[in-house]
């Protein structure tokens, strides 16, 4: 039997298949590997001037030099403890949200469920810097109808303050993506076939059972698939502190790391270090899904 195996001709894909295959591929290596090698490698060098500064400058190789330096600075280890905490505050309400949002347009109870969808999911058609143009003039007391009300009745205040700006900018995150959320898990909900919710109205299971149950269990692998999505894009914070940074003093050069590696490649003219503050914010990104994809796993490996 093996020897038969052994002397079976391979079968090799029509070309066909490498005419689709190829066009993904080529572009998955020049613009997701190329710029992950490419800075990886420019995190392990430095250049610096020659000649007491009046030299050609001169690119030298430090290995891990830059990732020392940046955390040792102060500035920057205090940003990725931010970046962490924005990931616990946005991950729970976001998950949260759009499955609660998904459950309600799915319970059969909703009115008009088709036009809350669309609803819900149009403010992920507004671009980043849009949506955080718009939030940031409700934010800001002179142009705010909302804290102008509020001030009005006696009751002040500040969404850009240091101790709420980070809460204002996870409601801008969640504002624009829980509908994307939300379509994702309403696609696994419908997938449920219909049988399951006949045979459990006959045993008279009610509404909360019916999700406890059935919907939850069931919809399990993408919840799990929007928290990693989620997480990753906490870790890729960028776009709304740098909107937000004119309009507030609270909101510095190095709020959130990516911000401190676009300071430094743009403005400190430091690419490799910049570079090195990337890769661990990737790196700080795979621990987080890694970790979280095995725990979910491992339990649920103890439920079955």
């Amino acid at each position: 039997m093996s020897s038969a195996l052994a002397t079976r001709p391979r079968r090799r894909l029509p070309g066909a298949v490498w005419v689709l295959i190829l066009p993904f591929a080529i572009m998955f290596v020049a613009f997701f590997v190329a710029p992950i090698v490419y800075a990886l490698v420019q995190s392990m060098f430095t250049t610096r001037s020659s000649g007491l500064g009046y030299g050609a400058p001169e690119t030298t190789f430090v290995f891990i030099d830059n990732y020392v330096r940046a955390l040792s600075d102060p500035s920057f280890v205090e940003s990725l403890g931010r970046l962490v905490s924005f990931s616990a505050i946005l991950v729970p309400l976001m998950v949260l949200t759009a499955l609660g949002l998904a459950l309600l347009l799915d319970s059969g109870r909703a009115l008009a469920p088709r036009f809350f969808r669309v609803v819900f999911f149009s403010p992920y058609g507004v671009p980043g810097v849009v949506a955080t143009l718009l939030w940031g003039f409700l934010y800001v007391p002179a142009t705010s109808p909302v804290l102008q009300l509020l001030s009005a009745a006696g009751i002040e205040f500040d969404p850009l303050s240091s101790g709420n700006v980070l809460f204002s900018i996870a409601n801008i995150a969640l504002w624009g993506f829980a509908g994307y959320n939300m379509v994702i898990l309403m696609a696994a909900l419908n997938a449920i076939p219909s049988e399951l919710y006949e045979a459990a109205r006959v045993d008279g299971a009610s509404g909360w059972a019916t999700i406890w149950h059935i919907k939850l269990p069931l919809v399990r692998p993408s919840i799990i698939l929007v928290t990693v999505f989620t997480i990753i894009g906490t870790l890729q914070l960028f776009v709304e502190p740098l909107v937000l940074r004119p309009l507030t003093t609270a909101i510095s050069s190095t709020y959130t790391p990516n911000l401190a590696a676009y300071n430094q490649a743009f403005a400190q003219g430091n690419p490799n270090l910049a570079a090195a503050m990337a890769v661990i914010v990737a790196l700080l990104g795979f621990a987080f899904s890694f970790g979280f994809l095995r725990l979910v796993n491992r339990k649920g490996s103890r439920a079955w």
